[in-house]
């Protein structure tokens, strides 16, 4: 039932990298896992400002509920590579297996081989913002 599609990661148009399919993939699939550490809020605060004092540009923290987060920024899977877009290909969904709960992307529409997998990655609206780099005609020009 949860046949793994065939993705590579490659250089990206929206943002350095990027997964993209190398097969066909139909709509509803589903697409990848999001894979990391689960760890409570608390611990992804301690280890976002961490990231940033050693310099790691790019943290890849997914939050699941109101106090999970999987941290996907050193033991993580090619879905930490999905970039953000305004007009998004998957998304992403929670699901409760055998009582753990999972980050699973699922496509919304066909996915042709060699095209991007995106997701809307629906950051909270704050006042610091986030440029989008999609370039998508509809983009709301900020992540947030």
């Amino acid at each position: 039932q949860f046949r793994k599609k065939r993705l590579r990661f490659g250089r990206s148009r929206i943002h350095e990298w990027g997964l993209f399919a190398m097969e066909p993939i139909a709509a509803d699939e589903m697409v990848i896992e999001y894979v990391g550490q689960s760890v409570r809020q608390v611990v992804a605060d301690m280890r976002e400002k961490r990231y940033a004092r050693e310099g790691i540009g790019s943290s890849y923290l997914f939050r699941v509920d109101h106090d999970t987060i999987i941290d996907a920024t050193k033991c993580g899977n090619l879905a930490r590579f999905i970039n953000h877009c305004c007009t998004p290909n998957c998304y992403a969904k929670v699901i409760t297996i055998e009582a753990q709960k999972k980050i699973v992307i699922y496509s919304k529409q066909p996915i042709g081989v060699n095209e991007e997998i995106t997701y809307d990655y629906k950051f909270p609206i704050e006042d610091t913002k986030i440029p989008c780099l999609c370039r998508t005609e509809s983009c709301r020009g900020t992540l947030n």
